[in-house]
Parts: structure tokens; sequence; C-alpha cells
């Protein structure tokens, strides 16, 4: 079994290192809550009537990573990956749903939610709903989104196989 690298952010650095530190860290963390769990178990949910699972998780952080690094910073004018029909499409899995897509789709948004935030000051602005958000305050809503999830990635890796750390 591989482990996801996560390395630690720095104690001291610029702004945006930090920042970006502490996103990746996040990030990786959701990863490894996933690692070793077939796609029936990540499918597991937390308790009826909740549809939140590991697996709508990582499909969720992928809506997460596209909405605000590609619509609304970078004003990309994109569909939503599952939420199109269905507001809570991330978290409502079909038969058809796997695991292989959902990490590969949410690899893909983290990849182009970087190179996007390469291209902007930490000032730029995109809007959402008439609002102009900065990229500091996209970083930092990006890593208590991550944060919060993390908390439920933790508590659903526990009741599935008992499996519990940072």
């Amino acid at each position: 079994m591989t482990t996801t690298e996560r390395t630690d952010p720095p104690l001291r650095a610029d702004e945006r290192t930090m920042l970006e530190s502490w996103l990746d860290f996040h990030r990786a963390t959701l990863a490894r809550k996933c690692e070793g769990l077939d796609d029936a178990q990540l499918r597991q949910r937390a308790a009826p009537p909740s549809t939140l699972s590991l697996l709508g998780l990582v499909r969720h952080m992928a809506e997460v990573e596209r909405a605000w690094f590609r619509r609304v910073l970078s004003a990309e004018d994109i569909s939503w990956i599952y939420s199109e029909q269905d507001r809570d499409g991330d978290f409502n899995l079909t038969d058809e749903d796997t695991s292989a897509e959902a990490f590969a789709t949410w690899r893909a948004e983290i990849d182009h939610a970087r190179r996007a935030a390469a291209r902007h000051a930490m000032d730029d602005t995109g809007l959402r709903h008439g609002k102009e958000f900065s990229l500091r305050w996209i970083y930092v809503h990006m890593i208590e989104e991550y944060a919060r999830h993390n908390g439920h990635a933790d508590l659903l890796r526990e009741r599935i196989d008992g499996v519990t750390g940072d």
C-alpha cells in the first residue's frame, strides 16, 4: 500500500507559500483518509439519511476546487462536474460512479486550480454572485473547507475500518 506524501507546512514563509502549503497539506490529508479502501468502502455513508461518504467528499472537493479557482477566480464558463442537474450530485452516488473517476477528476481539478492560482496575485479578484473574492480569500476558504471535511473524513474512516490518525 502506498502512502500519500504529505509535507508539513513551513513554520516561517511568505504569505502565499504558507497558504499554498496548508492547502496542499489538507488536500493530501483527504487522500490519506481514503487510502487502502475499496470502492464499496469509499461509498459507505455516515448514517441514514445522510448521503455523506468518503467518495462523496472527494467528488465534492473536486466541485469546490473547480468552483473557486476556475469559475470564480479565472472566470471560466464551465459546467459543474456532478451537480449540474442535482445540487447534491457530488454526494448522491449512482451505481455508475467509480472511485477511479472521482479521484482522477479531483486530481485534475487540483492541477487546474494550481495553474489558475499561479496566474494571479493575492489581491486579484473573481466574481461570485456579484461579489468580489480575492485569491487570498479563496485560499483561506479552501483551507477551511478541506479542514472541515477532513474532520468528516476522520469519522467516516474510523467507522469503516477503525483507522484513526492524522
